[in-house]
């Protein structure tokens, strides 16, 4: 008669048989494709509450937008809601998505001036912190910040004139410890 094997042999072998199985499809999974973004600014659904605001995409890499510059910069692109932390090599450190306010920087250089790390109240109500100015539109000052609850930004009011670029809050904590004040930052279409 065969010697029976032990039940807690049998519940040792299937999880790390479980475990492996998973490692192999978690490796197959990050070598797969990547979503890309939209080039087109997301938009509330009729269908969405009044106070949602779409999440920014977490997607690969995209490429620096040409006529960006060379050397350290930070390049905002307008029209793919998107930022890009350049090194002096010219490579990216770090992209991703923000939201933008209602009055849109003219394409071209500026550089960061004022910062302020305590949090403040934005032009939205919302609790700010990581300010990064970085220049004046029709009045208006254009800045880099980021929730200090991590949250998206309301929905702008009608009418409502709002400089405020929000990041996500990692995304601004990387962005704070890379654009110190004088730091160029090219704003493209």
């Amino acid at each position: 008669m065969p010697a029976r094997v032990p039940s807690w042999a049998w519940v040792s072998g299937l999880t790390v048989g479980a475990i492996a199985a998973v490692t192999v499809l978690a490796a197959q999974a990050e070598q797969g494709p990547q979503p890309t973004a939209a080039a087109t600014k997301p938009r509330p659904s009729a269908s969405a509450p009044a106070d949602a605001r779409p999440e920014p995409k977490k997607t690969a890499p995209a490429p620096v937008p040409d006529g960006s510059g060379t050397g350290r910069r930070v390049v905002y692109s307008v029209g793919q809601d998107r930022v890009w932390l350049v090194d002096a090599s010219d490579a990216t450190r770090r992209s991703f998505a923000v939201w933008p306010g209602t009055v849109d920087p003219d394409p071209g250089k500026y550089s960061v001036g004022t910062r302020r790390q305590d949090p403040t109240t934005g032009s939205d109500g919302v609790r700010v912190e990581q300010i990064m100015y970085f220049t004046q539109e029709d009045g208006v000052w254009v800045a880099f910040s980021n929730a200090v609850d991590g949250s998206s930004p309301p929905p702008a009011a009608a009418g409502a004139r709002t400089g405020g670029i929000r990041l996500p809050k990692a995304d601004g904590d990387a962005l704070w410890e890379f654009g110190t004040s004088g730091t160029t930052v090219t704003v493209v279409a």
